[in-house]
C-alpha cells in the first residue's frame, strides 16, 4: 500500500508542473498586461518602466515563469497589481469561505445522492424509483446559476425568508449568519447530488444483479447485512466521483458566488478577471487545480485501500 501511494504521489508532480506551466501561459494570451491598464494615459514611460520592472513583466516569459514558480513552491504568489496587497492573504481568505460553501455542499450533495441512489435501486421499478430518478435528473440538469436565481426570487425578494447576498457580520448571532448559507449551499448541492444518485443506483443495481448477493440471501443473511455488503462494493466508484464533484464544487462555485457576492475563490476569481490582476488569476487558478489533483491522489488511495485489486 505504501509503495502504491509513494508512486501515485510521484505521478502527481509533473502533473503540476503542467498544470502550473498551463496556468501561465494561458493568462499571458490575451496581448499587453495589467500595467497598461492601470496607468493612466499622462504616465511616463519612465515611470510604466519602473511599474513594470517591479512587477517582474519586463523579463523574457520563460524567465518570468521560473521565477514564478520558485515563489509558489515557497507560497509567495507577489502581490495584487490591483491594490498592491499580498496575493497569498487574500487568497487564504477567500478559500476560507469557498471550503465553508464546499463542505457543506458535499455533505448535503453527497448523502441526498447516496440516499436517493440507495432508494432508487432497491425500489427499482416502483414510484420511490420513478420519484429519485427524476430528482436527479433535474439535478443534473439545471445550470447552477439558474437555480440560485430562482432560489433568490423566490425565498429573498418574493418572500423574505433568507438573506439573498453576503455572509453576514461577524457581530452578528451564528444563528443570523447562518442563513447566509442555506441557498448557496443548497445551490451548490443540486448537480452532486444528482450525479451521485444516479451512479449509486446504477451501480446498486448492478450489484444486486450478482450470484453473490443471491447466496448470501440463501445464507440466511438479513436485509442489512445483504446491504452492507453491497455499499462495499459500490463504495469504489462512488468514492472516486465523490473527489471529482469536490474538486468541481471548489472550481465551480465562481457563479454561485457572484450571484449570492459570497467572498470567496470563485468570486476573486470573477474580480481578478474584470480587473486582469494577472498575480491573483495565477495564484487562485493553479492552487484550484493543486488541490483538484491531490484529491485525485486521496481518491486514488482510498480506493486501493478498499479494493486491492486497485494497487495492480
Amino acid at each position: 500500500m505504501l509503495v502504491f501511494a509513494i508512486r501515485r504521489l510521484l505521478q502527481a508532480i509533473p502533473i503540476l508542473l503542467g498544470v502550473s506551466l498551463v496556468v501561465f501561459g494561458l493568462v499571458h494570451i490575451v496581448p499587453g498586461n495589467p500595467i497598461d491598464m492601470l496607468m493612466p494615459p499622462e504616465a511616463s514611460p519612465e515611470v510604466i518602466a519602473q511599474m513594470k520592472a517591479a512587477f517582474g513583466f519586463d523579463k523574457p516569459l520563460h524567465i518570468q515563469y521560473l521565477l514564478w514558480l520558485l515563489r509558489a513552491v515557497q507560497g509567495d504568489f507577489g502581490l495584487s497589481v490591483f491594490n498592491a496587497t499580498p496575493v497569498w492573504g487574500q487568497l487564504i481568505a477567500a478559500l476560507g469561505n469557498t471550503f465553508i460553501l464546499a463542505i457543506l455542499g458535499a455533505m448535503l450533495g453527497f448523502g441526498m445522492g447516496i440516499l436517493c441512489g440507495m432508494i432508487s435501486a432497491i425500489n427499482h421499478g416502483r414510484w420511490p424509483d420513478k420519484l429519485f430518478s427524476a430528482i436527479a435528473t433535474m439535478g443534473v440538469s439545471l445550470p447552477h446559476y439558474w437555480c440560485a436565481i430562482v432560489l433568490v426570487l423566490a425565498f429573498a425578494v418574493l418572500n423574505e425568508y433568507l438573506p439573498a447576498q453576503g455572509m453576514g457580520d461577524d457581530s452578528e448571532p451564528l444563528y443570523n449568519r447562518l442563513q447566509y448559507l442555506v441557498l448557496p449551499v443548497i445551490t451548490l448541492s443540486l448537480i452532486p447530488m444528482g450525479v451521485i444518485g444516479r451512479l449509486v443506483r446504477a451501480t446498486v443495481l448492478e450489484i444486486l444483479g450478482q450470484d453473490f448477493v443471491g447466496a448470501l440471501s440463501a445464507k440466511g443473511l438479513t436485509r442489512w447485512p445483504v446491504i452492507r455488503h453491497i455499499c462495499k462494493n459500490a463504495a469504489p466508484p462512488v468514492l472516486a466521483l465523490m473527489g471529482l464533484q469536490f474538486g468541481y464544487l471548489l472550481g465551480g462555485s465562481i457563479l454561485v458566488e457572484t450571484v449570492f457576492n459570497w467572498p470567496g475563490s470563485g468570486n476573486l476569481l470573477n474580480l481578478a478577471i474584470f480587473r486582469r490582476d494577472i498575480p491573483i488569476l495565477q495564484a487562485t487558478i493553479l492552487v484550484l487545480a493543486s488541490f483538484f489533483v491531490f484529491l485525485n491522489l486521496l481518491v486514488d488511495i482510498a480506493q486501493a485501500a478498499i479494493d486491492p485489486r486497485m494497487r495492480r
